[in-house]
């Protein structure tokens, strides 16, 4: 059974989603409803063992200042 949902959004907002369901080929309501269902989805996702290798890295960086563009730069002079 479909129910009614009103939603309350800027109204930029709405013209953006309005557009890009036009070009995905959904309405808005459908684009809705596929992300509540991912949500539902994601809620009940069992957690990821993890393999002992990843355990002992896990953390290793904590507290450190190594930062994403840290690693673009060693893979950029590492790969020239």
């Amino acid at each position: 059974m479909n129910t009614k949902l009103t939603l309350r959004l800027e109204e930029e907002l709405i013209k953006s989603a309005k557009k890009h369901a036009n070009i995905v080929g959904k309405s808005v309501s459908q684009m809705v409803a596929d992300y509540f269902s991912l949500l539902d989805k994601k809620s009940f996702k069992k957690t990821i063992q993890l393999t002992p290798i990843v355990k002992s890295l896990k953390g290793s960086l904590k507290n450190t200042d190594v930062d994403e563009n840290d690693y673009k730069s060693y893979l950029e002079d590492k790969y020239r």
